[in-house]
């Protein structure tokens, strides 16, 4: 570990919830089925540098629970944070917005997607957790292969 990230500082400026959508296209025939859904959860991240210390961390969710092949509930919701992020640069910082910030958020996202699962009458939806160390780190592989394969053309 380089001085520069154990020097790093976080700070949460503001969460808030940017984009919420829930759908239920088989409502209300879903409701008299057996609730058994096969459900899909697609989780991307994106960062906004606002200022030189100041980033912007959207955690987008989008959440299909399928009955039978058809949706009967979609979530899609985008929780973001301002963090402050000082003593630091450049690649000390990109674990910091990909994995420290995400995981600030995702309480959050877990909350309001089974907030939504209930007011929609479907039965409560705990997302699971997520490791959002192993994600960065797949981006990482993918990107390094990508820039390998583009090397070699």
């Amino acid at each position: 570990m380089s001085d520069e990230t154990i020097n790093l500082q976080i700070a949460i400026e503001r969460i808030y919830l940017r984009d919420l959508s829930f759908e239920s296209p088989r409502a209300p025939g879903v409701f008299r089925e057996a609730w058994r859904p096969e459900v899909q959860v697609d989780i991307n991240t994106r960062t906004n540098q606002l200022d030189e210390n100041r980033y912007e961390v959207v955690l987008k969710v989008t959440l299909d629970a399928k009955l039978e092949g058809n949706s009967a509930a979609i979530v899609e919701l985008e929780q973001a944070g301002i963090f402050r992020v000082e003593n630091g640069k450049g690649e000390a910082i990109e674990p910091v917005l990909a994995v420290a910030c995400p995981k600030m958020l995702f309480p959050y996202v877990r909350e309001t997607i089974d907030g939504m699962m209930t007011r929609g009458t479907m039965p409560p939806f705990m997302l699971a957790p997520v490791n959002f160390e192993a994600l960065f780190a797949q981006a990482l592989q993918q990107q390094q292969t990508a820039d390998s394969e583009e090397t070699l053309n």
